[in-house]
């Protein structure tokens, strides 16, 4: 006879071993409702049943829908994801004078002969993998990866030296810290962050920056600009857009044989870019406050001072056969200017000042792998990628039988399932924490209290940064 306690503990067992299964699509149900509840529903996110599709770019590109960050509450959280400096932050200036110095900057710095700046990448990406990977098989996860590998590169664009690796482990370990928090996998951690910015004040202190910084910007403004830009946001996005490439080849072996058969092959590594770039896009949502009205052209009107948030994945799912299959060769006979497809942002929106960049890096970086390795990996693979993706990198002088790689596969599924159901909670903790902490500390309402949209001040000294709180979850994570 089966008792009550026994009865119990069989389905405790039973929810236990199955969590794998349903808690990690119930923990972002849960994590949806609480940001949404925390952050208000005033924003309009597009495309909706309104405004769809054909209209997106028109109303993204529209000149009113340039405000950045005063007067979203949705500001609040970024600056707290981007802090310290994210009142200089380039993403997050707003226009004038001000801006277009620092993204002339910007641009200055990452300009350079595609040649030159193809085999920085392939140098870099070479040093790295070095130190990663030096047995047959190698588990990494392929974020972590790549993260030095931008640190490196990113350094020398700067400052025109080879980069030392104390500096790299600096860069490295702010970039970890920021995208961490961004995914609500671990709380930020600003004592980390703050190592960095001593280090980039020192070097512009001494004059040690090789290009001509922004003369609008204090000097303290100078080291947060150089932070937020390159070590920061450049070293992000570069890393994540490689962990998703890399891990499609990964997971697509018919594609990574045709790369690996056909290494010259633009037109098809450009196709395999943009079709990953379509599914798991860089940018979950932008927003923007409009600084006049917009009509839509559906006989309504978007007032001044709207919060607007353009979803890249509902944009980019949109327009195409069969959305959520990965298919690269969609793109031989589709351009991805006719197509719904803004990997880079808009022209007229600010794009992505790497936008010429990055393919020619990732193109680089992507050879020199192949080169090297064959991948391995049947994990999940998911916008957010907040796994890291977990890869194996299997020497190529030292092939897996196919028996083995699919053993290999299926062992990381399996240890991914269970890794998600953990993290997934923790993601929930964090980022609960984190959204209310943000809306607690108000910096970029507090920061436009105190000056205008140009960073001059009101009434009142600089508002400084957040310093880190005591998360009640981080004991959980902390190194």
């Amino acid at each position: 006879m089966v008792t009550r306690k026994t009865a119990l503990a069989s389905l405790a067992g039973a929810l236990t071993l199955s969590a794998p299964l349903w808690l990690p699509r119930s923990v972002v149900a849960l994590r949806m409702k609480v940001f949404a509840a925390v952050n208000g529903d005033d924003a309009l996110t597009f495309p909706n049943e309104t405004v769809g599709p054909d209209s997106f770019q028109r109303i993204y590109g529209h000149p009113a829908a340039g405000g950045r960050s005063k007067g979203a509450a949705l500001s609040d959280l970024f600056w707290y994801w981007l802090s310290p400096g994210a009142d200089v932050h380039q993403e997050h200036l707003e226009a004038g004078e001000r801006y277009d110095q620092v993204a002339r900057t910007t641009r200055e710095i990452l300009a350079g002969p595609s040649a030159e700046l193809y085999d920085a990448a392939t140098r870099c990406t070479a040093r790295v993998l070095a130190e990663a990977a030096r047995g047959r098989v190698t588990l990494v996860r392929l974020r972590d990866v790549m993260m030095p590998v931008w640190a490196e590169f990113f350094y020398t664009l700067v400052f025109e030296e080879p980069c030392p690796p104390e500096a790299r482990r600096l860069i490295t370990d702010n970039a970890r810290d920021v995208v961490d928090a961004l995914k609500c996998t671990r709380p930020r951690h600003m004592r980390r962050r703050a190592r960095l910015t001593r280090y980039l004040r020192q070097r512009v202190a001494a004059g040690d920056v090789p290009h001509e910084l922004p003369a609008l910007l204090s000097e303290r403004d100078r080291v947060y600009y150089l932070q937020g830009t390159f070590f920061n946001t450049a070293v992000v996005q570069m890393s994540e857009a490689m962990a998703h490439l890399l891990l499609v080849l990964a997971q697509h072996r018919d594609i990574r044989e045709r790369l690996t058969a056909a290494p010259d092959d633009d037109r098809l590594l450009a196709n395999v870019m943009d079709e990953t770039f379509r599914l798991y896009p860089l940018f979950g949502v932008a927003h923007r406050i409009t600084t006049g009205d917009i009509e839509p052209g559906d006989g309504t009107t978007i007032p001044a001072g709207s919060v607007l948030c353009f979803s890249y994945p509902d944009y980019h799912a949109t327009g195409h056969t069969d959305p959520g299959a990965f298919d690269p060769d969609r793109w031989n006979t589709l351009s991805p200017k006719d197509a719904h497809h803004i990997p880079f942002g808009v022209a007229a929106n600010r794009p992505c000042p790497a936008w010429r960049l990055s393919p020619l890096l990732m193109r680089a970086a992507t050879r020199e792998v192949l080169r090297r390795y064959t991948l391995e990996s049947g994990v999940s693979h998911t916008r957010s990628i907040p796994h890291r993706a977990p890869c194996l990198l299997i020497a190529r002088d030292r092939p897996l039988s196919p028996r083995a790689a699919l053993a290999a596969r299926a062992a990381l599924r399996l240890r991914d399932a269970f890794e998600d159901a953990g993290r997934g909670t923790l993601q929930l903790g964090f980022g609960t924490w984190m959204v209310l902490d943000a809306r607690r500390k108000r910096q970029a309402a507090a920061y436009f209290e105190t000056h205008d949209t140009q960073g001059r001040p009101r009434t009142a000294p600089d508002v400084p940064d957040g310093t880190e709180s005591r998360c009640p979850y981080a004991a959980a994570r902390r190194p």
